[in-house]
């Protein structure tokens, strides 16, 4: 983590002008008896020489080449390494450098842009603004060749090995592919590691307007981010930071949790749980989607009788909630049970193919949003269109929309609630001239309808692949968990080999077994190359499990690696539950529950503050969490490990004895 720089003192001496190709000038009110480069008394200030800017940062020194915004880093061990190379195309002759009150500020005239590098927290911080419709390729990352791993939060998140043939082959599906800031990737930072225990993180934070793209070069992957300067979408500004690393694989999630505790911070799940005393029932608990008599009161019995006394039940937007009654049953059983809706899509109401997509007028079509053109941005899988948030924000104080909509779908007495789409970071730019909106507003509409359903509606509150941003409003996300990439879509759209949405009461797309296809098996699962950077950041403040369409039996061959990584993680498991589900694996499910309850009791308020490949093929890996509050070791290997058997998870509460598990998967 992250130790803040020393803040400099004040003065009028503190402003200063140079020549891009001027002498020496070291700013600040304490002198030092070093130049820059000696590699004695390290000054602890923002110095220039020449086209050179050295920036102090925690661990060493960031130099920022200003002809070319190439970036160095000097560890205070003398390690040297590229924390970025050049920006794409020619910026042009930098103009005079001012530097004021640890601020270095330049122009490039030719190309619109203005630059501020500063020391910030222990971090070097790059602010790029235009006033110009324009676009920036920068940093560019991980070109050093002592580079050994990428680490990118896609879903829980990936560690790459940058110069593994096949992660830089078309079969891993990475490589030429990029990734939205705010919509891609489940938080705005990324991380590389390197021999001799160092390593950088990069946070992105105007991620709105961020690319970020995989780029194979000589048999090695490096990155490439891309800000697109639009001042009339609010994106002219665009600042990065870098920080110096011990090259942990979780080290950028580190760096990226203190940055976000002093940027708008965490709020954590024993802060919501004091709020609103419903959200406890989440600890230990298990997720599951119900169809058919897993709905009903009978059901929620039958869950009782085998055992499991932390369940969340949620049920589709398919015209048939969950009755009051069975409700009533499962919140004595201790669970929670929430309907799932979603305020992203309008249909025409006279043939909406789901209730939650039938709007009263006149929100089709006056509410949805608008291209340029005036068209209607057409919704999900082609159907309808996308709702603007900035007309139901509008119009909610007359009309009452989605105040009257979480009335009638809570009318069961459902205290929980999943809002999907709207924490997933999927925003747009509305053109429509009655409600214009930009990304941003879009995302501030979001924050402040979802900060009403669990605040002023005291609902515990879920969301889909829920963004960093929003931690501060949910208590659950349905598909951080997963990272996913593109060929999941296009494997879940051939309906023969997925299912589709028969039979009524068990749709075969959340209930048909799937085998994935190698390739994408191992981009997703194999557990060499995942990651915890979303626990790392966000285990104390929002409970991640996977997507609600990849339940644990939609995926029998990775069954028993996706329990112990719920169990390493210390995330609950999502199923599909209906009659024959329970009969098949309902004692497999309850033997889960049992195992994992006791665990998430011990650690789901506590941070995770650690994360270990034990072994060189990192097919062992031990996390921890809290003040050795829990430590869990898992072992995905075909051999015993320091006495671990193979597919078996150990786990000790801080006090407790060792408590096993061995999956058998399906």
């Amino acid at each position: 983590m992250a130790v803040k720089a020393r803040k400099l003192k004040k003065t009028k001496s503190q402003t200063k002008f140079i020549a891009a190709g001027g002498a020496l000038l070291m700013v600040g009110a304490i002198g030092t008896t070093a130049a820059f480069g000696t590699g004695t008394a390290e000054p602890r200030h923002i110095e220039a020489h020449g086209t050179q800017l050295s920036v102090p940062v925690t661990g060493g020194r960031a130099t920022v080449d200003m002809t070319s915004l190439a970036v160095r880093a000097r560890a205070d061990d003398g390690s040297s390494w590229q924390l970025s190379a050049p920006a794409s195309g020619d910026l042009g002759t930098p103009g005079k450098v001012t530097i004021h009150e640890g601020k270095a500020s330049w122009r490039y005239d030719d190309k619109g842009l203005t630059v501020t590098a500063s020391a910030r927290d222990g971090r070097l911080a790059v602010t790029v603004r235009s006033a110009r419709q324009s676009s920036l390729t920068w940093p560019v990352s991980g070109t050093d060749r002592m580079t050994a791993e990428l680490q990118v939060p896609r879903g829980e998140g990936l560690a790459v090995p940058v110069a593994d043939r096949w992660w830089n082959s078309a079969s891993a599906g990475l490589a030429g592919t990029e990734a939205d800031m705010a919509e891609g990737l489940t938080m705005p930072f990324w991380g590389i590691s390197r021999s001799g225990r160092h390593g950088a993180s990069y946070i992105v934070e105007s991620d709105i307007g961020t690319t970020l793209a995989f780029v194979s070069a000589g048999g090695r992957l490096h990155t490439e981010a891309k800000h697109m300067f639009a001042p009339q979408q609010g994106t002219g500004n665009y600042t990065v930071t870098f920080a110096l690393t011990d090259g942990s694989p979780v080290a950028a999630a580190r760096d990226y949790r203190a940055w976000l505790q002093g940027h708008g911070g965490i709020t954590t799940l024993r802060q919501k749980i004091a709020r609103n005393p419903e959200a406890a029932r989440l600890v230990g608990a298990f997720h599951a989607y119900t169809w058919g008599q897993a709905r009903t009161a009978e059901g929620v019995r039958r869950l009782r009788e085998l055992g499991i006394d932390r369940m969340w039940l949620g049920y589709d937007a398919d015209g048939n909630p969950m009755a009051r009654k069975a409700t009533h049953l499962a919140q004595q059983a201790g669970y929670l049970v929430g309907p799932y809706d979603s305020w992203a899509n309008a249909q025409d109401p006279a043939s909406a193919d789901t209730p939650v997509s039938a709007w009263p007028a006149p929100v089709w079509q006056d509410a949805c949003v608008r291209h340029a053109d005036g068209t209607i941005v057409t919704g999900f899988g082609d159907r309808g269109c996308y709702v603007s948030s900035e007309a139901l924000r509008r119009t909610e104080a007359s009309r009452h929309y989605l105040a009257d909509r979480t009335r009638t779908m809570t009318a069961n007495g459902a205290t929980s609630y999943f809002l999907d789409v709207d924490a997933a970071g999927e925003l747009f730019t509305d053109h429509s001239p009655a409600h214009p909106m930009t990304k941003a507003q879009d995302r501030r509409n979001r924050l402040q309808r979802m900060a009403w359903l669990s605040g002023d509606r005291h609902l515990v509150l879920g969301s889909e692949s829920a963004g960093s941003w929003a931690n501060g409003v949910l208590s659950f996300s349905h598909g951080s968990g997963t990272p996913v990439d593109d060929r999941l879509w296009k494997l879940e759209k051939d309906r023969p080999t997925w299912g589709g949405y028969a039979p009524y009461n068990a749709p075969a797309v959340y209930f048909k077994p799937v085998r994935l296809p190698a390739d994408l098996a191992r981009t997703m699962y194999d557990p060499r190359y995942r990651v915890p950077l979303y626990q790392t950041v966000l285990h104390d403040s929002v409970i991640s499990t996977e997507r609600w369409e990849l339940s644990w039996s939609k995926l029998p061959d990775q069954s028993r690696t996706r329990a112990l990584l719920a169990m390493l993680y210390n995330v609950p498991l999502n199923l599909v539950l209906d009659r024959d589900e329970l009969d098949r694996h309902g004692k497999q499910i309850a033997r889960l529950q049992r195992y994992f309850e006791p665990l998430h009791k011990a650690a789901a308020t506590q941070p995770m503050t650690g994360f270990r490949r034990l072994t060189g093929d990192g097919l062992v890996q031990r996390t921890t969490f809290g003040k050795g509050v829990l430590t869990v070791t898992a072992n995905f290997s075909a051999r015993t490990h320091d006495g671990l058997p193979a597919g078996c998870v150990d786990a000790v509460i801080k006090g407790g004895a060792r408590q096993r598990l061995c999956p058998t998967g399906l």
